[in-house]
């Protein structure tokens, strides 16, 4: 098993896992992981600081993104932090968020904020609620980004009260990701029911994932799964070149033919764009320009 990126789950994700294969690959660490490949564990240089503000990333103009928590529920095998994942610059007191506000602060061009890690949500509702709070009372500010997978991973994590908390603002968006159809469990969907009644909107960041969710008939059970439970699928990535995770890789031309034949048998609602994250790049970039 890797040591610098080991295998980790909640018991909520255990039992998941051992309910659907689909699930299992994304929790169990596979040998390919520690096979040589092209790329190296930081391919978006997210281990330096922006302008030397701990803990605050910057790559496109008009947003930021904030480290507030260096773990997660489990440690998903294709996530693109696994060489960063506990080594990671987070802020963590008061003085840092402060400066984090600051530099937000003296860039009024910055109006979305991602608060990200890790997983938020490891983290107890007061220290949520403190970083929400501090980017949303900027009047600049129109987005706070919660990015978390515990809709997935450990949905009674996300409860009616901290939903209402999350709510108050009008400003807070979630976005989540989930990768399979066999992830909208129950709890699952009342964790998302939870934050679509409070007014947040809640979108899905999915990975293509081979042996997981590379079918057509995979991914358009996932996406009216997801349309059901009122979360809008949002993007579906291609896997980020970070290094272990070659075996997951789904090939352009394959990702290509699905997001054809996905786009033949459900509407736009329901259909999340098929994109690529690349490094230095401005934008997220469609699969059909790579």
């Amino acid at each position: 098993m890797s040591r610098d990126f080991p295998e980790h789950a909640c018991p909520y994700a255990r039992n998941l896992a051992a309910r659907s294969e689909a699930f299992r690959r994304q929790v169990v660490f596979d040998p390919r992981e520690l096979e040589d490949d092209e790329f190296g564990p930081d391919p978006f240089g997210e281990d330096e600081s922006a302008a030397g503000c701990w803990g605050l990333k910057q790559r496109f103009p008009d947003r930021v993104l904030v480290m507030t928590s260096d773990s997660c529920f489990m440690n998903c095998r294709h996530c693109t932090r696994k060489g960063l994942l506990g080594a990671a610059q987070v802020v963590r007191t008061d003085e840092q968020l402060r400066d984090c506000v600051d530099w937000v602060k003296g860039r009024p061009q910055v109006r979305d904020v991602l608060l990200s890690g890790g997983d938020p949500l490891v983290l107890p509702d007061d220290e949520v609620l403190r970083f929400v709070r501090a980017f949303a009372d900027l009047a600049q500010v129109d987005v706070v980004r919660l990015c978390t997978r515990a809709p997935c991973t450990n949905p009674g994590r996300v409860t009616r009260e901290l939903a209402q908390l999350l709510g108050r603002s009008g400003k807070v968006w979630v976005n989540t990701q989930f990768n399979h159809a066999d992830e909208l469990t129950p709890e699952a969907v009342e964790a998302c029911g939870n934050l679509v009644r409070c007014g947040i909107p809640v979108s899905c960041q999915t990975v293509l994932l081979a042996g997981v969710n590379d079918t057509e008939e995979a991914l358009l059970d996932l996406f009216r799964a997801l349309q059901r439970a009122r979360v809008r699928p949002y993007y579906a990535f291609l896997c980020d070149p970070v290094a272990g995770i070659s075996h997951f890789r789904v090939p352009i031309e394959r990702a290509r033919e699905l997001a054809a034949a996905c786009a033949e048998k459900i509407g736009g609602l329901g259909l999340p764009r098929f994109v690529a994250d690349v490094p230095g790049g401005k934008r997220k970039t469609p699969i059909e320009l790579l």
